[in-house]
């Protein structure tokens, strides 16, 4: 069967790139197979779990259900794209410090997730985060250690920490 493909143009981590797909690739599957991007993950694909959470313009969206064709022009942030000039992101090295992750599957969409929470207020309440996170499931940790973290990477950053 013939498929017709889309010139892509993407500008993620701050590269462009351009991509001939169809027009029914998901961004995830294009993250994945075409930029070899694998630190976004497929998790349930229809919007449950949260693994595959990436930055769209600075917000948390589910990349299995966005289609790549429909993010053209807008700026893409994946896991990849969280260290800048070989400096870990405030909330990797806090993830790393309190144990936030054990098999790592979750790790990249928490991150992300958190991100955006305290790229908007960072000095988040308990409650904050958690509505936050809320969206992203973990089978290992319990969340103790994850909440933990991004309340601490968010004091350094109230602080005066950087976010890259």
């Amino acid at each position: 069967m013939h498929r017709e493909a889309t010139l892509l143009h993407l500008r993620v981590n701050g590269d462009d790139y351009s991509v001939a797909v169809p027009p029914h690739k998901t961004l995830l599957e294009v993250l994945r197979e075409d930029l070899l991007l694998t630190g976004t993950k497929h998790g349930c694909e229809v919007g449950e779990c949260g693994t595959c959470t990436v930055l769209l313009d600075g917000e948390p969206v589910l990349s299995c259900l966005t289609l790549a064709v429909d993010v053209q022009g807008r700026g893409i942030t994946t896991v990849e794209g969280l260290a800048q000039n070989g400096e870990l992101h405030p909330l990797q090295v806090a993830f790393a410090e309190r144990g936030a992750a054990q098999c790592g599957y979750c790790t990249p969409g928490m991150l992300l997730t958190a991100k955006a929470l305290l790229d908007r207020n960072p000095r988040p309440t308990e409650d904050e985060i958690q509505e936050a996170l809320s969206g992203n499931l973990c089978r290992c940790t319990g969340y103790l250690k994850i909440l933990e973290a991004v309340r601490l990477a968010g004091e350094r950053l109230a602080q005066g920490g950087h976010t890259p």
